[in-house]
């Protein structure tokens, strides 16, 4: 969770699981970026938000996971979003200070969970513009993430198809699973 938010080195900073999830996070990004699906899903977004059209397909693609059945029936989304609240509390302690920023608001608007709705989606959108240097609006992304619903669809299930095993693999190859 905290990865996009320490830069380069600043991660040995952490003791070495953080490091790990870091880590395995960097390398996932990378993965995704090179991805033919991602590459595919972009285009939707590229001639309004350029170098950001990753960024908003990446908050696609955990909205499409949210409603995957296969991976979290409702319920059992609500009761992992709660799970990982906890366990992020126990990390408090090595928050960035943007992270530690924004955490009371994820966790009290259940932002894991909202990502199953497009007005959860499209409030992620807003999220992008808030961080990014240049853009200034959003409404423009839910307007694209409405009418591509189906290409951006069918690009998560191709991209979630690949990433799941080799994350899995990743997290293997990092260490012991229960050292994670």
């Amino acid at each position: 969770m905290i990865s996009d938010f320490v830069k380069g080195k600043k991660k040995f900073d952490y003791p070495q699981r953080i490091q790990q999830g870091i880590t395995l996070h960097r390398i996932i990004d990378t993965f995704t970026d090179e991805h033919e699906a991602t590459r595919h899903a972009k285009e939707a977004f590229r001639s309004h938000y350029r170098l950001y059209s990753g960024a908003f397909v990446d908050v696609v693609y955990d909205h499409f996971l949210a409603l995957d059945e296969n991976e979290f029936p409702a319920l059992t989304l609500r009761d992992f979003s709660k799970q990982v609240y906890q366990t992020l509390e126990e990390y408090q302690p090595w928050f960035p200070v943007h992270f530690a920023t924004l955490f009371p608001y994820m966790k009290n608007q259940d932002w894991l969970f909202n990502y199953r709705s497009l007005a959860g989606t499209k409030k992620s959108f807003g999220g992008v513009v808030r961080r990014s240097l240049y853009l200034t609006e959003s409404d423009t992304a839910g307007q694209l993430f409405e009418r591509h619903y189906q290409l951006l669809q069918e690009s998560y299930r191709q991209f979630w198809a690949d990433v799941k095993p080799f994350a899995e693999r990743q997290f293997e190859m990092l260490g012991d699973g229960n050292n994670m």
